[in-house]
């Protein structure tokens, strides 16, 4: 298994965003490409080349669970790239339906900061056991 190095953060929240790029990558050591949207994630995924994807639900125009279908549909991501959603919304029915369509796990919002990155290569050696 190859060790965690590139993600991708969808997230519209500009606040949530720095957050979250700052603690995976100055505190996790992971190079993350931060998207605002799922359009500019369908548009650079391919380049990119993300080994985990990190989507924001809510998200105005595509959401979250839309630009996973999108992703999977133009075939901009293989089988071996996990998918989390991060999430205020973690009711089990919820959960349940994101991993439906694709989801390898959920991160509950607010997120730790300083464990974020930790949780996010949790999720990866979990996906790729």
């Amino acid at each position: 298994m190859d060790r965690l190095e590139r993600v991708m953060y969808v997230e519209d929240d500009p606040d949530i965003r720095e957050i979250a790029s700052m603690s995976l990558g100055d505190v996790g050591g992971l190079t993350v490409k931060v998207c605002e949207s799922g359009e500019l994630a369908l548009s650079e995924a391919e380049a990119f080349a993300p080994q985990m994807i990190l989507l924001d639900v809510m998200m105005p125009g595509m959401d979250g669970p839309r630009t996973l279908l999108e992703l999977k549909r133009q075939g901009l991501i293989g089988e071996s790239v996990a998918v989390a959603f991060m999430t205020a919304k973690v009711h089990p029915d919820e959960v349940a339906r994101y991993k439906e369509i694709g989801a390898t796990d959920v991160i509950a919002k607010p997120f730790d900061p300083m464990t974020l990155a930790d949780d996010v290569r949790a999720i990866w050696t979990a996906f790729h056991g």
